[in-house]
């Protein structure tokens, strides 16, 4: 049972740190995870009144308030228009429209879950996180720090020359992923990334591998590398050997689409 001694809604981001750094206490999010604990709680940071909830077009990024929803993800047009509807593919699958109007960017990519569609995709997209009060990091770097008292604010995409595929593996339709994998072609830069493994996702070079472009064989090479490096385990999802076989699969599937994107062929 989550059981909760003060409730704030702090007016500024300076506020809401003040209140993070207490004992206990935490930043609510959608609250939609948290509730599942078992834990007390000093305080519940709500930051509702921080003007989080936007998604807006600044120079030559763009920027995804911690409190935007995943659903508000799922349908934002300008979104899923750069990214060739990969972010749309990446949330449609989480729980129902009803939780997805409730979950939030924020706390999707806070967790760092190790079955979160939206962590491994926007790793995919080579994108930073602006903390309160450090300020921007990768998001690469961030899935691999240890948690800090730290707000997210919001995530930042540069818009430069992108293409990306998003494809998952699931044992039902909105149930947690068994494995999830995004590849991209950023400025002739290809990164694969694989989540859910169960552990969080983690991201793969493949610019060694895709030098002479897309090709079967670049693909059975770069596959085989991964599968050599790549940690994979076992849970009641499913084991280790069958994370192994869908990831060969995913990776292959998720290259083709990318090539057909990009080439057209």
């Amino acid at each position: 049972m989550l059981s909760i001694r003060n409730y704030v809604r702090p007016q500024t981001i300076e506020e809401a740190y003040e209140y993070a750094k207490k004992p206990l206490s935490v930043v609510l999010g959608g609250m939609l995870w948290l509730k599942m604990q078992n834990r007390n709680v000093n305080f519940a940071i709500d930051l509702s009144d921080l003007h989080l909830d936007q998604i807006e077009e600044i120079d030559d990024e763009i920027h995804i308030g911690a409190m935007v929803t995943l659903r508000e993800l799922e349908t934002n047009e300008q979104l899923n228009y750069f990214t060739q509807g990969a972010i749309k593919e990446s949330v449609r699958h989480i729980v129902g429209v009803q939780f997805r109007n409730l979950a939030t960017m924020g706390g999707s990519i806070y967790g760092r879950f190790g079955f979160s569609d939206v962590l491994t995709l926007f790793m995919a997209l080579d994108c930073e996180v602006e903390l309160y009060p450090t300020g921007r990091v990768s998001i690469k770097e961030f899935a691999n720090m240890k948690f800090t008292k730290d707000i997210l604010t919001k995530v930042i995409i540069k818009k430069v020359p992108t293409n990306v595929v998003y494809l998952s593996q699931r044992n039902i339709s909105t149930d947690f992923p068994v494995l999830t994998c995004a590849v991209s072609n950023i400025n002739q830069h290809y990164t694969c990334i694989i989540g859910a493994r169960p552990l969080h996702a983690v991201a793969i070079n493949g610019d060694s591998y895709f030098e002479t472009g897309i090709t079967e064989k670049n693909i059975q090479n770069f596959t085989k590398c991964v599968l050599s490096e790549l940690k994979l385990g076992s849970n009641s999802r499913a084991s280790k050997e069958y994370r192994q076989k869908i990831a060969k699969v995913l990776i292959k599937r998720a290259f083709l689409q990318l090539k057909e994107d990009v080439y057209g062929n």
